[in-house]
């Protein structure tokens, strides 16, 4: 039935005793919440065909990496029992954090919820001709709540209760099993009654000490950064209600690791820029010529962060290695209107004409130059599967950067040149130098271009051989969808 529903790639199930458990992958980018609605209709359909012992059906979202929590959370105590520590977390404190914005649900690992444990004797029960059956039987028949009406009189309403509910191990072993004759067979003839938890089968540890989980899943759609926040500041309100008796502790924040990928790429960020400013100073030689595209770097970057608010993007390490990539992008264009300026000044125009002449024959090659890197990028957040999903933001976050840098390029670039660049500074200091030396570059390559035109035939093969190089060695190449 519920393979029929919408949206499912294929479905995992599996069986225990007592829980039975189906898994409905989705198809990928498939909106979730509408998948939910459907199979939950599914499941509504089949629910009268279920056993009567068999609870309500849970259903939850889960994203692919939820295999685990986003932080656990440990309680324990050298004086409290775990039932104790158990049962608290699930009166107070499992409550209060579910209630957190952004967490799906806090589950209790390790619980030790109290039950009456019943460890029957089966030599005792031997010899009294007692079965598991009917023990059960007593138990069920005399462990339960009913309302059984109500009484009214002329003034007062009194509603009447049917309680044999069994409260402690001495009512419970008090428990008539079977009555032969005069003689009744109790249930502490034929058990032990403990009051102890509901099994054992789980056991959670924390330093080396006993201790009780609580499993805190962000939602799907929740930013896991900003709810550990919030479960953090829960927390720290519910230290001052605890028992002192019980230690709370964050045992693991997944979001660790997320934040220090982030400082990470914000390390080799701040790296990159001090060495493309060192990089243009020594190339361009002047402190004046070097601010332009200086300044136009965290301009293009402000726009791209802005490009990030507007799409709805979050900071994360792809978007930010998406700015990492474009620092040294969005320098480019401004760094070609420098020199086209700085070109003109050599002439002896005026820097304002000169910034408004290198600007406006800049027009069309910074457009093109600028149009074209985006559309490198760009299409890669229209794909689909996959790589459209893990790049979608990259992509059009790298291709946003790089257009606002042709507008900077085009604006800001021309203004700061006309300001700060004057005519003759090319020809002094260290940019005397720089420029020196470019000019023996250039009549250099001028020398080799020549020549390069003068062998075009073996050009052309060598292009041809390494183009039938590069296909033979991609195709040779190993493909994975990561690296290994």
């Amino acid at each position: 039935m519920i393979a029929s529903a919408d949206g499912i790639d294929y479905l995992e199930s599996e069986s225990h005793q007592s829980v039975s458990i189906i898994r409905a992958r989705l198809r990928l980018n498939y909106a979730s919440t509408e998948a939910l609605a459907e199979i939950g209709s599914k499941v509504d359909q089949v629910r009268g065909d279920l056993p009567p012992e068999a609870q309500v059906p849970v259903l939850n979202i889960e994203s692919a990496d939820s295999q685990f929590a986003s932080a656990y959370l440990s309680f324990s105590s050298e004086f409290l029992k775990q039932n104790e520590i158990t049962d608290y977390l699930v009166r107070v404190v499992q409550p209060r954090l579910t209630a957190v914005e952004g967490v799906q649900r806090a589950d209790i690992l390790g619980a030790r919820t109290f039950a009456m444990r019943i460890w029957l004797k089966p030599d005792r029960m031997a010899a009294l001709n007692v079965s598991p059956a009917q023990v059960q039987r007593a138990l069920a028949a005399n462990n339960y709540l009913a309302a059984v009406g109500q009484t009214k009189g002329q003034l007062v309403q009194v509603n009447l209760t049917a309680n044999t509910d069994l409260r402690s191990p001495q009512e419970f072993e008090q428990m008539v099993i079977r009555q032969d004759g005069q003689k009744s067979i109790h249930l502490r003839d034929v058990a032990d009654v403990v009051l102890g938890a509901e099994d054992y089968d789980t056991a959670v540890n924390f330093s080396g000490q006993t201790a009780v989980f609580i499993g805190v899943w962000s939602l799907p759609n929740a930013n896991s950064l900003d709810v550990i926040k919030r479960v953090r500041t829960e927390m720290d309100s519910l230290q001052k209600e605890i028992p002192q008796q019980i230690q709370a502790r964050l045992a693991y924040d997944g979001t660790a690791y997320i934040s220090s990928a982030i400082s990470e790429v914000v390390s080799t960020l701040r790296d990159t820029l001090i060495i493309v400013v060192v990089v243009i100073f020594l190339f361009l030689g002047s402190l004046r010529s070097a601010l332009v595209p200086v300044v136009a770097i965290p301009v293009s970057l402000i726009g791209g962060i802005f490009l990030i608010q507007v799409f709805g993007f979050t900071i994360n390490p792809l978007t930010l290695l998406a700015i990492v990539l474009s620092v040294g992008l969005v320098v480019d264009d401004a760094i070609v209107v420098v020199e086209n300026v700085e070109r003109h000044l050599r002439e002896g125009m005026k820097p304002v004409d000169a910034a408004l002449k290198g600007a406006r024959e800049l027009i069309g090659p910074i457009i093109s130059m600028t149009i074209t890197l985006a559309a490198v990028y760009a299409p890669i957040a229209f794909q689909g599967g996959l790589t459209g999903s893990l790049f979608r933001e990259f992509a059009l976050t790298l291709a946003g950067a790089v257009t606002i840098s042709g507008i900077v390029a085009l604006t800001l670039s021309p203004v700061m040149s006309a300001t700060l660049m004057r005519g003759g500074d090319e020809d002094k200091g260290l940019a005397g130098i720089i420029n020196r030396t470019f000019d023996r570059v250039r009549n250099a390559y001028r020398r080799s271009l020549d020549t390069t035109f003068r062998m075009r035939g073996a050009i052309y093969a060598a292009w041809a051989v390494f183009s039938v190089l590069a296909v033979l060695m991609f195709m040779q190449s190993a493909k994975e969808l990561a690296p290994a």
